[in-house]
């Protein structure tokens, strides 16, 4: 069954929490892009709802089978099984994106508007890399859910769900600016084995995963400042107390400077 987008005038938190519960990987992209649709028209309030429901699991579909990282094999980008290996794991953080993106938007309901066009236009976006990957894995021969995954970054969602600081800090500004920092090698790795596809298609989702990160820090700041915090100072903490393992080197620099890391930030980390 579609998911139904709430009529003209109601709730954007309804709509986002209707289309976080929903299951299938293609009536879930189908939503975001008409939320979005729905939200730059105008069409939909912005009246909380009544209670923030605690989501410890979004909608997702039967496969993949979730196990501990610790049971994923190593992904060798050497033959094309270890390829397609490689590619179902890009989708299942794209997929994971878009409801990270969703639940930024709807657990967080005291925010100024424009951080709901900010997340609303994340989610759109990573169901597009979602649907690129996708179409990317079935060309190997392979569909989402074929080969397993872990569930990290949605646990971390779950950990940071009642502070939007704590949010802003560790899902986009950890877990997602990891991607800038490795995804670069990745992509050579890929051409040097001659899939350009696949390169093309990372070389994509990194641009636009730097615009994703600055988003994070943009509403990270905003809410440090509004409780009168110093984000510069109180992010290491904050990774200290959410963040389980260690932050790992080379850090893409540049790309965190665009995402919207700051100076002192960048040395903090090289620090590491």
């Amino acid at each position: 069954m579609a998911v139904r987008i709430p009529s003209p005038g109601t709730s954007v938190f309804q709509a986002a929490y209707a289309c976080l519960g929903c299951p299938s990987p293609e009536e879930k992209c189908d939503a975001v892009f008409r939320l979005a649709e729905e939200m730059d028209r105008g069409r939909l309030g912005f009246v909380p709802t009544p209670v923030v429901r605690r989501v410890e699991s979004p909608g997702c579909p039967p496969r993949p089978r979730l196990v501990l990282p610790k049971y994923l094999p190593r992904r060798s980008l050497v033959t094309e099984h270890g390829r397609a290996a490689f590619v179902h794991a890009i989708a299942h953080i794209e997929f994971n994106a878009i409801n990270l993106a969703l639940d930024a938007l709807y657990r967080f309901q005291d925010m100024p508007r424009s951080y709901y066009l900010d997340w609303v236009s994340v989610a759109a976006e990573e169901a597009r890399h979602f649907l690129m990957v996708r179409e990317r894995l079935q060309q190997f021969g392979y569909d989402y859910g074929d080969f397993d995954a872990h569930n990290g970054l949605w646990e971390m969602a779950v950990r940071t769900g009642d502070s939007v600081i704590a949010r802003m800090a560790l899902v986009p500004r950890v877990l997602e600016a990891r991607g800038l920092d490795v995804t670069p090698a990745m992509i050579r790795k890929l051409r040097f084995h001659g899939d350009t596809k696949t390169a093309d298609i990372l070389a994509v989702i990194l641009d636009e995963e730097i615009g994703h990160v600055a988003i994070g820090s943009r509403w990270y700041r905003h809410a440090c400042t509004r409780q009168n915090l110093q984000p510069d100072r109180i992010f290491p903490s904050l990774v200290a107390k959410y963040y389980s393992g260690r932050l790992q080197k080379p850090f893409h620099l540049e790309a965190r400077r665009r995402a919207g890391f700051s100076e002192s930030e960048l040395r903090a980390l090289e620090d590491v």
